[in-house]
């Protein structure tokens, strides 16, 4: 159970719905973007040999990792370029409406670690930090935290 957590749940076929209304709308430049996510989506399961079986957990990784992309795209691009810095931020408006929310409050963090440890009756010792990221994985936290402030989280509860 994740504490602080909001569903978005995004699928292959919502994401084509909104590419058409977006068509219906005239608005080119989001039915663009909208339909750059869905072929990454198709061409991640291709890859990975699934093309007629696309999970929901599929589309949500694709979508994290092209939600990084475009704010990257936004911190590294010149202010001098002022066209261009308008359309990488127009696409990070667009995937994040998309994109799965990350949990990133340290408190939440720790409530979730704390309620971890108890229910799998692990020691909040440092010798157990293998142990507790095992779990961690094991319960798909990368699709719901930050994992980089679950590390500090982590780090600071470990004595």
């Amino acid at each position: 159970k994740i504490y602080g957590k909001e569903e978005k749940e995004m699928t292959l076929e919502k994401l084509q719905e909104q590419m058409i209304t977006a068509m219906k709308n005239g608005d080119k430049p989001r039915k663009t973007a909208i339909s750059g996510y869905i072929a990454a989506i198709k061409k991640v399961a291709i890859d990975k040999g699934c093309r007629d079986n696309i999970t929901e957990e599929m589309v949500n990784e694709t979508l994290t990792k092209l939600k990084k992309q475009a704010k990257e795209s936004v911190d590294t691009c010149p202010a001098s370029r002022t066209d261009l810095l308008e359309q990488y931020k127009y696409e990070y408006s667009v995937i994040t409406e998309f994109a799965p929310t990350f949990i990133d409050d340290p408190e939440l963090i720790a409530a979730n670690i704390a309620s971890l440890l108890e229910d799998n009756q692990i020691a909040a010792e440092k010798k157990n930090r293998g142990a507790i990221m095992k779990v961690i994985v094991a319960n798909n936290w990368k699709a719901h935290f930050d994992m980089s402030v679950v590390n500090k989280v982590l780090g600071s509860m470990l004595s």
